[in-house]
């Protein structure tokens, strides 16, 4: 905490507040934006190209493993900087919005244009912002990673009714424009803007932290690659099928896609408050007791008519721990294995997360096709919650173990 870099109190935010904005703004564009509102393009595709939601659920997940290569990106922040990361891959994302909007049929081109999209990755999550927003801040590590990755949850909630009206004048073909109009026409300039009002930080005296090799030795490196694989099975997987879920629960159209409003505004309240918690509070305890909260979540899920308010409520209960996730890997990342090797490191960490990403949209997909419901699917999530809550717990302090 001596480092010229780590300021006390309101300093810290008085010299990083626009990183902050420029993470919230770019992790708000991300391919976790076209995650949480893929089931608003399901039905169009189903009914055009005559596919299955299983088909969609499988082509986007193993179109997913394009995350293989996330670690190269990461090695090239650490080397580079972020900021060319960060332009290539809005920019990246803009043009494969557009693809999208060209596909003619074929499954395989939708497969591709996912695993485009998962080399979006780097430069519109904490690959790029980790390490900047860790060395910035100390004392307020946590809220500033949580605000900073809030994009990601305000851009859930204030888009689906634009996204979902553009669909429903232009088809689903204009919901794809209007993605890449976002992403590189608003969210490519605004945040390069923002970072270029971030002074040059302060040179750092040395600090002992481990290679990028050695933190993937470590034993909680796995731990925590493997708690982040378990929350994004269970909630991406749910997220991606909100919207036909809700159409099986009985709720019309326009009401189910009030499911992924509420599931963004659980996003966004976890990760501003989680952030704010883990500041003060035991991490590896409050990010536990957020998991088994998501677990009740959705095992209320297997309800079958709960009535709309009732499910908007159980979605943003189980919906809490993608949102404290998205905040906490990075947190963890930078509190295990400090910020030497942070990109390569962290890359590494959401390679696993993406893999646990994958799985879950491939499995509730299919399994909605073959069992003809999601009951095991989230049978499935809530254990796979369970799980994340008993790692996290072993996530302890250096000095505990």
């Amino acid at each position: 905490m001596g480092s010229p870099n780590h300021l006390p109190g309101r300093a810290e935010w008085r010299a990083g507040w626009p990183l902050v904005l420029g993470g919230l703004v770019g992790m708000g564009a991300g391919p976790g934006l076209f995650q949480n509102l893929s089931s608003l393009f399901v039905p169009g595709l189903v009914a055009e190209f005559g596919w299955t939601r299983g088909q969609i659920a499988t082509a986007a997940g193993v179109g997913l493993l394009g995350c293989l290569v996330l670690p190269w990106f990461g090695r090239a922040a650490d080397r580079f900087g972020a900021r060319p990361v960060i332009a290539f891959s809005l920019l990246l994302l803009g043009t494969t919005y557009l693809a999208f909007s060209r596909l003619a049929g074929e499954l395989w081109h939708y497969q591709l244009m996912v695993l485009c999209l998962a080399l979006g990755v780097p430069g519109t999550s904490a690959v790029a912002y980790g390490r900047l927003i860790a060395t910035r801040f100390v004392i307020h590590r946590g809220l500033a990673l949580g605000v900073a990755t809030s994009g990601l949850s305000l851009t859930t909630l204030l888009m689906p009714p634009l996204v979902g009206a553009q669909i429903a004048r232009h088809g689903w073909r204009g919901g794809f424009v209007l993605l890449a109009v976002y992403a590189a026409l608003v969210a490519l300039p605004v945040t390069l803007l923002a970072l270029r009002r971030v002074a040059p930080p302060a040179p750092a005296a040395p600090v002992a932290a481990p290679s990028a090799r050695a933190a993937r030795r470590d034993g909680r490196f796995w731990r925590l690659g493997l708690t982040a694989f378990c929350v994004n099975f269970a909630t991406v997987g749910l997220v991606t099928q909100l919207v036909p879920l809700g159409l099986e629960r009985g709720i019309g159209a326009t009401e189910a896609a009030l499911l992924v409003t509420a599931f963004g505004s659980a996003q966004l309240m976890a990760r501003v408050a989680i952030g704010a918690l883990v500041d003060r509070l035991a991490p590896h305890r409050v990010a536990a007791a957020v998991a088994l909260l998501s677990a009740a979540g959705f095992a209320l899920l297997e309800l079958r008519a709960p009535g709309l308010a009732a499910l908007c409520l159980i979605v943003f209960v189980a919906g809490l721990m993608n949102g404290a996730e998205n905040d906490l890997l990075p947190f963890f990342a930078a509190r295990l294995f400090g910020t030497q090797a942070y990109g390569e490191t962290y890359a590494s960490l959401l390679v696993v997360a993406l893999l646990g990403t994958s799985a879950g949209v491939v499995g509730f997909g299919q399994l909605r096709d073959l069992t003809g419901a999601y009951d095991v699917a989230l049978a499935l999530g809530t254990a796979a919650m369970v799980a994340a809550a008993l790692l996290f717990l072993s996530l302890r302090p250096r000095g505990a173990e």
